[in-house]
């Protein structure tokens, strides 16, 4: 009986002693568990629920493009050919020279991933390969340096990457033409081409202007719609650059029409650039007047 009553004593001790152990009854080892995974999964976190908005923006990701309808030709009744020049310098063209990406670099980034193609013509007869546009972004530079230990010369490559602020122009190709079966007038751009100046190297002066590659439109639409404009006018603008394109949003002049000699307006007008400008404001309004007169009676 003795023995019986210490073995109660002994077990009402050890109750007492578990009982004042809250944590014991409060938490579940399971829970503890589950509380261990999520510290571990936050310090794990890849940041993907932080963005520097009040929502995060899917709308761009999501966008679709608009196919062209279909077009026979022997719909076409009427076209013409019509070489443009974007300056970026221009007001209603800062987009393109944005800080935090640049027009160019969109274009530069499709291009080394392989999304687009490329071409050294605007004709689209010459792709470019992986390493000409390579060295056509990154310009190779040699200097003579002299070993420390041994004062010998040595020649010393750097390769330096292509600023996106030095292209400040855009050559864009387009086609207006009348489509019978809806009897409108109606342009469809064909080329994009980012424009660079080459200097001389020894005096720093200006010597000419070269498109540095061709990228086919219609074939980088797609990509195009998913890339953001930043404008001045509203930070949450849904526009693309797929829809500055398509609705024209962006300032720019003529610099050449289709004709039988293919020649410039600057091969027409050589020493007068206010001549130039007359002339293309003049084919700008051969345009508007050939679309209004159609339905003028």
């Amino acid at each position: 009986m003795k023995y019986i009553l210490s073995l109660l004593i002994v077990l009402s001790l050890i109750v007492t002693s578990v009982a004042q152990d809250d944590d014991f009854f409060l938490n579940d080892p399971e829970e503890t568990t589950e509380t261990l995974n999520e510290a571990t999964i936050f310090e794990a976190d890849d940041l993907s629920a932080y963005y520097d908005d009040i929502v995060p923006r899917k709308l761009m990701n999501e966008s679709r493009v608009i196919e062209y309808e279909p077009l026979s030709e022997h719909d076409v009744m009427w076209q013409r050919r019509i070489w443009r020049v974007i300056d970026i310098r221009e007001k209603m063209n800062q987009s393109f020279r944005n800080d935090e990406r640049p027009f160019f670099n969109i274009l530069k980034e499709m291009a080394e991933s392989g999304d687009i193609r490329v071409f050294r013509d605007e004709k689209f007869k010459e792709p470019m390969d992986n390493d000409d546009l390579a060295a056509m972004m990154n310009r190779i530079d040699t200097a003579v340096v002299y070993d420390p230990e041994t004062y010998e010369e040595q020649i010393k490559i750097t390769e330096n990457p292509l600023d996106p602020a030095s292209i400040q122009r855009y050559r864009l190709k387009e086609v207006w033409f009348f489509d019978k079966k809806t009897s409108t007038v109606k342009v469809r751009i064909l080329g994009i081409a980012p424009i660079q100046d080459k200097y001389d190297e020894n005096t720093g002066e200006f010597l000419y202007e070269i498109p540095m590659f061709w990228v086919y439109y219609p074939k980088a639409r797609n990509y195009l719609a998913k890339e953001r404009v930043i404008t001045d006018f509203n930070d949450v603008t849904p526009m693309s650059w797929y829809d500055l394109f398509e609705l024209r949003f962006f300032g720019s002049y003529i610099y050449a029409q289709s004709n039988s000699l293919g020649l410039r307006l600057k091969d027409m007008y050589p020493d007068s650039e206010y001549d130039r400008l007359l002339a293309s404001e003049k084919i700008k309004q051969e345009l508007f007047n050939w679309e209004h007169d159609l339905w003028t009676y």
